[in-house]
């Protein structure tokens, strides 16, 4: 492993090993988390790979060259990669994708409909969309019939987001919804890497499979978005204040093709991190028993059986715990990538011109120089006390700095919410035998589902 730079000089970032030629590149195409890890074990925190004759990939996981990138010089990193121009066939240009001032304007005005009191509103909706779902539960329980957790988090988050963004019931959409981002989720993180894809207009079967899907997402977000102006109606709802939001310095509001990009990206993003969030978290948890004893613990004594609030989550510190470690070991975004035109020098290495820069926060939430046994799942890890002694950007599973997700507290708060409900009444445990494997797209998926028997909790 190369020395790390020393104050004061600039020096080359190390190799990834076969990261000269296209060795690195074709094995992160096929493996990207095991190239990571090996590159890190092999290179350290900082490290790059050829991915074309002119283009280098520069890998960057110290906290302190994560700050640089993300928190203080965000202007120099753009979005001008390959993954985020194939992200805006679809989203077009909406929070997650948007850049420059459109995207300071549009986040001035999308901001206010996440504000913390406003989000709280929609703890009830929460609570009983989940109710909803364990009623559905119960006759599979006692038939000691297996489902699918991960579909069943994606339906439960979809029909939150539906409830609380536009007020609507799409439930009955679930499983085409489902299935339509599964496919932009396969098709995007399938193109993005590989740099000879052909274009969306060119006819090929996966091409045509994306843009099917894509217009089945548009009719229904532009169904609501003209049924919503038609009658002009105000249901205190996230598509409500976003209508109705208006940019304090300049006056304007969000057109129709801006609100379609805004909604489209915040019903299909929020909805899926938080399924992966709590799909990934029952699968930990039922790992691990001693530490599901004591959420259960945890449960009884600050609930005594009653549906939880959102009042009652400052007596949920371990769930809170729970979901933190599992978002270090399964962050939903799982790479966050970035361009830069000009070279630049990042805690003393040279960042050569027009490279893809990538801070992956698997990556980044496996360094063991924060991370003890980074492997293990320790919701302790979160005790305030232990958290005040690492740094800042060690963690990032909502990226950070001013593009930091807009819908985190939203996204926390549904978590939370939905956890605990469920493990009131439900203890899901993995099959025997289930081998569960992390699915690298666009997010950080389940590859083939989550099968688990709804057992129940003791006592």
């Amino acid at each position: 492993m190369r020395a790390p730079a020393t104050p004061g000089s600039i020096v080359d970032l190390p190799f990834a090993p076969g990261g000269e030629g296209l060795r690195t590149v074709l094995s992160f195409r096929r493996d990207p988390l095991g190239t990571l890890a090996r590159a890190a074990e092999a290179a350290g925190d900082h490290f790059r790979f050829r991915a074309t004759s002119r283009v280098w990939v520069a890998v960057l996981r110290s906290p302190e060259a994560i700050k640089h990138v993300l928190v203080d010089h965000p202007a120099r990193y753009t979005k001008q990669s390959r993954g985020y121009k194939k992200l805006r066939e679809f989203l077009g240009q909406g929070l997650l994708t948007s850049e420059g001032e459109f995207w300071r304007r549009q986040r001035r005005i999308a901001q206010p409909a996440f504000h913390r009191d406003r989000v709280a509103g929609f703890a009830t909706t929460m609570v009983a969309a989940t109710q909803a779902m364990l009623r559905r539960w119960e006759p599979l329980a006692a038939r000691g019939q297996a489902v699918d957790v991960d579909q069943e988090m994606m339906r439960l988050t979809l029909q939150i987001a539906g409830e609380t963004l536009l007020s609507a019931d799409v439930d009955r959409d679930a499983d085409r919804v489902g299935e339509a981002v599964s496919t932009l989720n396969e098709h995007a993180s399938h193109t993005m890497m590989r740099l000879l894809a052909p274009p969306i207009w060119v006819p090929t079967p996966r091409n045509r499979r994306a843009l099917a899907a894509a217009r089945h997402l548009d009719r229904i977000v532009l169904g609501i978005l003209a049924e919503r102006r038609r009658t002009g109606e105000d249901r205190g709802d996230l598509l409500s204040m976003l209508m109705r939001a208006v940019d304090e310095e300049t006056g304007a509001r969000m057109s129709d093709a801006q609100l379609r990009d805004e909604v489209l990206t915040i019903f299909l993003a929020g909805h899926e991190t938080t399924a992966n969030a709590l799909t990934w978290t029952l699968y930990l948890l039922s790992k691990a028993p001693t530490i599901a004893d004591r959420v259960h613990a945890e449960l009884t004594a600050a609930l005594a059986g009653r549906a939880p609030t959102v009042d009652d989550l400052p007596r949920l510190p371990l769930v809170e715990r729970v979901i933190k470690e599992s978002l270090r070991l399964y962050p939903a975004a799982w790479s966050i990538g970035r361009f830069t035109a000009d070279e630049d020098a990042v805690v003393g290495y040279r960042v050569p011109a027009r490279s893809i820069v990538l801070i992956s926060p698997w990556l980044a939430h496996r360094n063991p120089a924060h991370w003890p046994n980074p492997e293990g799942f320790d919701p302790d890890r979160f005790l305030p006390e232990r958290e005040r002694e690492r740094p800042r950007h060690a963690y990032l599973p909502f990226s950070t700095g001013p593009r930091v997700c807009i819908g985190n507290v939203f996204a926390m708060m549904e978590a939370r919410l939905c956890l605990a409900t469920i493990l009131q009444r439900f203890r899901p445990a993995l099959v025997g035998g289930a081998k569960v494997e992390p699915a690298p797209l666009i997010t950080l998926r389940p590859r083939g589902g989550v099968r688990m028997t709804l057992d129940r909790p003791p006592g």
